[in-house]
């Protein structure tokens, strides 16, 4: 079964704002931070610490 990213990651931010309870604060600084981070010059880095 094939799922699309951004639906896996829909899901998973779901569940995680339910159970953990986090500030919307903190999610929209993560989301935003991880937003602009994938297009800086640091993606490459990232990408290879990652992998």
């Amino acid at each position: 079964m094939d799922v699309p990213l951004w639906l896996a990651l829909i899901a998973v931010g779901c569940l995680g704002i339910k159970l953990i309870r986090p500030p919307w604060w903190l999610v929209a600084v993560l989301l935003l931070g991880g937003y602009l981070l994938a297009d800086s010059l640091l993606a490459p880095a990232i990408d290879t610490a990652i992998k």
